[in-house]
């Protein structure tokens, strides 16, 4: 590795070590937390939420958009032009914008 990568790519690897410490929830893979219905989301589900799920399905999002525009001659012709509409598009973005954060 020359001297050039060598600063970009162990500030990348420090980063990612101090988010995998923070992002590991004990609790939140055990299946009595799961069962459990209207508790309080901890600090690890709220960033592993705000890091990793809303901007993956940001991307679904805009994705399903564009799959939902590209396929709408067909959606019209098979007369289904809502369903795929809701399911490319509106739910992604209902997931991405209006769930509380750390509700996963």
């Amino acid at each position: 590795m020359n001297k050039s990568t060598r600063k970009p790519v162990s500030c990348l690897l420090a980063a990612v070590l101090a988010l995998s410490s923070v992002m590991y929830v004990p609790e939140a893979f055990s299946a009595s937390y799961r069962d459990i219905k209207g508790s309080e989301p901890t600090g690890g589900t709220m960033l592993a939420d705000t890091v990793l799920v809303r901007p993956f399905m940001l991307v679904s999002t805009i994705v399903g958009a564009a799959t939902f525009v590209v396929t709408l001659p067909f959606s019209a012709l098979g007369g289904n032009i809502g369903e795929a509409g809701n399911t490319l598009v509106v739910e992604p973005a209902k997931y991405t914008f209006l769930r509380p954060l750390g509700e996963l």
